[in-house]
């Protein structure tokens, strides 16, 4: 296991790109400009409307589903900034993100018009623009469980908070408290956590199995995942996305791991991933009625059936390939242990790029699914 390296580095590791920021009457004043200005074909500072209502920003926590690249400086195994990672993405460069091409955030940052790309908030060359429009904190190998993160050598979901508080604060010295108030309370909130939870941390590794039974371990994550819920709309954010996990069963490495001869999805982890589902979607409603008084809206996103939907239609979706990742279909098919080997050049007929990750074509699919399933309840 890598040697962990001190989320100290990783707060650092961005500040050179931020001291270039901080000249703020220079700075205020191009503000106020930029954001009384709405630039054609993309919103900067000014926001964009759906059903309505404005959204300023898209802000991302998570795992390597939304990762675009903050573990890039990290010393752990779940790092995708290297080929073939990003085959596909824009002049093929591997950003960090785990696909071939572009991931959720981007898709959801594009598809309610606030930005191409949704960049990670560890990179080191962020500009005002995605400060004012959004950034993610999510890392890869992350969960709700602090045990996930310290197995994989990552940020934990608190520490995905403290990223957030920090960016609240430069944010705050840069614009002023009123603008930074106002990018937060206009924003849309994603959180998409918990897979490697239970891959990774319950079935992977006899730790928690040892002190929990499934049903046990899944009410531990459903607190821990509404504790954390609750802490980030304490900081600000009043309308947040609660995307619940996939059917993990119907990974490649899970299928491999299952040894299924007719490819066909594993049911224990399926299992697991509806009750993560249905537990969390019941406390997430709950949650909803208790804050909507302040006017938060908290809405529970279904990806479990969505991307389950392709899995058991291909056809219907242009897809040829359905247990397979096109990089192979191993838990060694993922992450570090993949760079630089070759992958298959038809990704489009797949719908996992390795044996964890769906390819840009599915996530595509999905985040469309998402957005006209759910987002009225955020709207």
């Amino acid at each position: 296991m890598p040697i962990m390296a001190s989320l100290t580095t990783c707060f650092l590791g961005s500040y050179a790109s931020w001291r270039r920021f901080i000249r703020p009457p220079l700075l205020r004043l191009v503000v106020v400009v930029m954001t009384a200005v709405s630039l054609p074909g993309a919103v900067y500072g000014a926001a964009a409307s759906a059903g309505g209502q404005k959204i300023s920003a898209i802000f991302m926590f998570g795992d390597s589903i939304v990762d675009p690249g903050n573990n890039n400086n990290r010393l752990t195994e779940a790092r995708a900034n290297f080929p073939p990672y990003g085959q596909d993405f824009p002049g093929g460069v591997a950003t960090g993100r785990f696909s071939n091409g572009l991931v959720p955030g981007d898709f959801l940052a594009s598809k309610l018009g606030i930005k191409e790309l949704l960049p990670p908030y560890l990179s080191d060359d962020l500009e005002l623009e995605d400060l004012l429009t959004g950034v993610a904190f999510a890392c890869g190998g992350s969960g709700y469980d602090p045990l996930t993160s310290k197995l994989a050598t990552t940020l934990s979901s608190t520490n995905q908070l403290e990223l957030f508080a920090d960016y609240k604060e430069k944010l705050r010295a840069l614009v002023g408290q009123e603008e930074m108030e106002r990018v937060i309370s206009e924003g849309i909130f994603f959180t998409v956590m918990g897979a490697n939870d239970i891959v990774n941390n319950y079935f992977a590794l006899p730790l928690r199995r040892h002190e929990y039974d499934l049903p046990s371990y899944v009410e531990f994550l459903v607190s821990s995942a509404i504790n954390f819920t609750k802490t980030l709309n304490d900081m600000g954010a009043k309308r947040i996305g609660f995307v619940g996990v996939p059917p993990l069963g119907c990974c490649p490495s899970q299928i491999t791991l299952a040894g299924s001869p007719s490819g066909q999805c594993e049911p224990l982890r399926n299992q697991a991933s509806r009750l993560f589902n249905t537990r969390i979607s019941q406390e997430l409603e709950l949650l909803n009625a208790e804050r909507s008084v302040s006017g938060s809206k908290i809405a529970y996103f279904d990806i479990y059936y969505n991307l389950l939907d392709l899995i058991q239609n291909p056809a219907m979706y242009g897809f040829k390939d359905v247990s397979d990742g096109c990089c192979g279909s191993t838990v060694l098919n993922a992450a570090i242990f993949i760079a630089y080997h070759t992958c298959c050049p038809n990704a489009i007929d797949y719908i996992f790029w390795d044996g964890f990750h769906p390819t840009e074509k599915a996530y595509n699919i999905v985040v469309d699914k998402l957005i006209q399933q759910n987002m009225k309840y955020l709207m």
